[in-house]
């Protein structure tokens, strides 16, 4: 964790437009870590008819405004909702990517950058600047997983480096962490995908379906307690679902992402991109960041 200041992380939610989080287990003048009933709120179901609650929310007063609402579209529910746990390969015609190979001895970590960064499976690898296989602590708790690289991130070789990283540096700050320190960065697709304009573009579900098995090497690697999907293309690309779900119907779930005989709890939330876009959701945002905040905890004390 990072020797962030609590004036200075008040400042982050406050320019973040939220509310302050506190871990249960350090609640002032209460050792075991229980939270009153008054002071939790639902926000989701793990599973049908049991109610996950949000880790507390410190209000310094009572006519702090709820959430503003999102677009209709980010919550439309034209298809019935994604069950929590992703087990049956989409039927869109796509190919599905194959299990992560691990190579004869084990795997590591020079020889699967080594490959990630020589790799020619798609045509992204004919247009791009450089390869982006992530950046952190290597044995992170925390893994956030992006959908590929944009114009900035392709010049820098590093994820998540342009506005949309500032915010999520932001956001990381305003939960006690910091870039490098107990978190890895990663998207699921490695080079930047451009349009006939040379503009950034959404990643198809081939492109991702060639990159997802360094991305499966990658968390077997890291053995995260948590991961966050940032955005429905990461999350569809996680949980092996088609894209005509909604972000929506992802959210207020805790997913499980399995590798290597390893169950990791997976969170879904939105893009900063489309927070910076709808600042309204980022109050959402926060919500999907407290869940998986109470979840790393709970991961944390099997631990110990």
């Amino acid at each position: 964790m990072s020797e962030l200041d609590e004036a200075t992380r008040r400042k982050y939610l406050e320019e973040m437009g939220i509310t302050v989080w506190s871990s249960r287990a350090l609640q002032a003048g209460d050792e075991s870590g229980e939270v009153s009933a008054e002071k939790c709120v639902s926000v989701g179901v793990q599973e049908e008819g049991k109610v996950s609650p949000v880790p507390n929310v410190v209000n310094d007063s009572s006519d702090i405004p709820f959430p503003e609402p999102l677009p209709v579209e980010a919550f439309s529910d034209d298809f019935p909702p994604v069950p929590s746990e992703m087990d049956t390969p989409p039927e869109t015609g796509v190919p599905v990517s194959s299990p992560a190979t691990i190579p004869a001895g084990g795997d590591t970590w020079e020889g699967l950058l080594h490959e990630i960064n020589h790799c020619e499976r798609c045509h992204l690898c004919k247009s791009r600047n450089k390869v982006v296989p992530g950046v952190g602590d290597q044995h992170a708790g925390w893994l956030f997983v992006g959908e590929g690289p944009g114009f900035h991130e392709d010049q820098q070789g590093e994820p998540f480096v342009g506005r949309s990283g500032q915010l999520l540096d932001a956001m990381m700050a305003a939960m006690h962490m910091k870039r490098g320190e107990n978190v890895y960065i990663a998207n699921v697709v490695k080079c930047r995908a451009t349009n006939e304009f040379a503009k950034d573009r959404q990643p198809t579900e081939e492109e991702a379906a060639f990159c997802m098995p360094y991305l499966e090497r990658q968390i077997d690697l890291i053995k995260p307690k948590i991961m966050v999907a940032l955005g429905k293309t990461a999350a569809c690309a996680l949980l092996n679902t088609g894209r005509e779900v909604t972000l929506g119907s992802l959210r207020n779930k805790t997913h499980v992402f399995r590798v290597a005989g390893r169950e990791i709890p997976l969170i879904v939330t939105y893009h900063p991109s489309y927070l910076l876009r709808t600042p309204g959701g980022k109050k959402q945002a926060w919500q999907d960041l407290c869940t998986a905040m109470d979840i790393y905890d709970e991961e944390v004390k099997k631990e110990n």
